[in-house]
């Protein structure tokens, strides 16, 4: 049988084809090593003010766009957290506050009359100029003395009862106690960087003591720790994320990666005056049974990530998922710093609309939120889904833009949802924030000592989060707990919480959130 033959023009066209879907394979190929680029740089040398033209030197010359591509006018958008807008303000000192104590200092001349013509001084005025300094940071013994006396008719002797401490027979206030856990979970000094800091004191306060008083800190503070979760699964509304944590494997000479989890009830911006909290914990790893196992009472909004943990959640009907728009936001940022995509520039000016519109209504009840949105941002998104799948039939399915628009489409229900409720947020930046101490920690300590180590953490961090939230100062408020707690009543331990103990400090935060 004879083979048929392939007209030239035929077998061109054929060429033509083949080297156009190898061309587009290398266009994806490159944008994805670019964007795989620009997110190593940021992970490594932080978020600095590049610019485009720095960017291009990432470019190797095979960026390739499709020319039916569709934008609406040439962005160039910006990257602020929440609406893409950064307003520079010039410096400007502000004033000293007036609770720090003042000491004056006055300079007369040094002569007693006038060195031109020896005329007598009359007073004119003053220039008055403040500096700031620094007093250094004491220690103090308290000696608890308890005199004993002794009836002379009786012999019976009267004494006063020791004072109790936070931790039985020990040496440390909870003063000390309380510096020594905020210095370490707050201001992420690690403990053996402490221990050289007293050391300067002429203490030898070693670092195997101070790990030991914070497990006595963890276990006297944990029955408050619980009434946190409580409250904070108790609520509505919750905001839930979690992160690495490095910690050390027994046996194995190296570290596992274990997670933290962050939940948090914060419901400020719908206008509530319940006080916002936060809980954190700890697991092994990052398998779904344990937020399932964390949450297995709540019932509500539960706004995360994508996680697909977070899943076998949402069956029930118990608890709603709500996207965070912040996450959809970011993946075009990615792209469009790693190669100044015109598409990824129009999805953030878009996005950053549907930002504006909640800058507007922050704060007010949840039915007015509703109604804004419902009339501004509906119409707004449902033209961006529009936008989106028309793009999305335009590029290589194997582009990074591709993977952004397909998250933003895969998750777009949940993503919707904060417009039928007024009492949900745009986003998860709630979470995202709670969660910022813990990396900065993370950056000072590489990784925890051991599992108990990461339970600590956690409860350290749910505590001096939450007093944070309520615009408490964190080391205040573990001094005046770890000073009563271990004396009062277990069926009143709310009143220990940081908005009960400092009412009028997170009275005031709720009315400037």
């Amino acid at each position: 049988m004879q083979t048929p033959v392939i007209p030239p023009a035929d077998k061109a066209l054929s060429e033509v084809e083949s080297l156009r879907q190898q061309v587009e394979a290398l266009t994806a190929e490159n944008e994805h090593l670019k964007l795989l680029v620009a997110k190593y740089r940021c992970l490594h040398f932080g978020q600095k003010a590049e610019t485009q033209e720095q960017l291009g030197q990432l470019d190797l010359g095979l960026a390739y766009e499709p020319p039916s591509i569709v934008v609406t006018e040439a962005v160039k958008p910006s990257f602020a957290a929440n609406d893409g807008s950064v307003e520079k303000h010039s410096r400007k000192r502000k004033p000293f506050p007036e609770t720090l104590p003042r000491e004056t200092v006055t300079h007369a001349p040094t002569a007693n009359c006038c060195p031109e013509c020896g005329g007598h001084f009359k007073a004119l005025g003053e220039d008055v100029s403040e500096v700031l300094e620094y007093v250094p940071a004491s220690f103090k013994v308290v000696r608890h003395v308890r005199p004993k006396l002794a009836c002379a008719r009786c012999d019976h002797i009267a004494q006063a009862d020791a004072p109790s401490r936070p931790i039985p027979r020990g040496i440390a206030g909870p003063a000390l106690l309380a510096h020594v856990l905020v210095g370490k979970f707050c201001d992420h000094l690690p403990l053996y960087r402490q221990s050289a800091i007293y050391a300067r004191s002429g203490l030898n306060l070693d670092r195997a003591l101070l790990a030991e008083w914070v497990g006595h800190c963890h276990e006297l503070l944990s029955p408050l720790t619980e009434t946190i979760r409580r409250y904070v699964l108790g609520g509505a509304k919750v905001h839930a994320d979690d992160t690495p944590l490095p910690v050390l494997s027994p046996g194995k000479g190296r570290t596992k990666t274990a997670r933290l989890w962050t939940y948090v009830r914060d419901d400020r911006p719908s206008g509530s005056e319940d006080p916002p909290a936060v809980w954190f914990a700890y697991s092994e790893d990052r398998k779904g049974h344990h937020p399932r196992d964390h949450l297995k009472s709540f019932k509500g909004v539960l706004q995360a990530d994508a996680y697909a943990g977070f899943n076998a959640l949402y069956e029930t009907g118990d608890i709603q998922e709500a996207a965070c728009w912040a996450h959809v936001r970011r993946k075009f940022v990615d792209i469009y710093r790693a190669n100044g995509s015109p598409i990824a520039a129009e999805a953030i000016a878009r996005i950053a609309t549907l930002y504006g519109i909640e800058a507007q209504i922050r704060g007010q009840l949840p039915a007015e939120r509703r109604t804004v949105r419902q009339a501004e941002a509906r119409p707004r998104l449902h033209e961006l889904r529009d936008w989106l799948e028309t793009q999305n039939q335009r590029i290589s399915r194997k582009s990074g833009i591709a993977d952004a628009i397909g998250y933003a489409l895969n998750q777009w229900s949940a993503l919707m949802r904060y417009t039928t409720d007024g009492c949900i947020d745009i986003d998860n930046n709630a979470a995202e924030r709670a969660l910022r101490s813990v990396a900065l920690g993370r950056k000072n300590f590489l990784f925890g000592g051991s599992d108990v180590g990461g339970e600590r953490a956690a409860s350290m961090y749910c505590l001096i989060g939450s007093a944070k939230l309520n615009g408490i100062d964190p080391e205040a408020y573990l001094r005046t707990v770890l000073s009563r707690i271990a004396e009062h009543p277990i069926n009143r331990i709310d009143e220990l919480l940081p908005w009960n103990i400092y009412p009028a400090q997170a009275a005031s935060l709720q009315k400037t959130a």
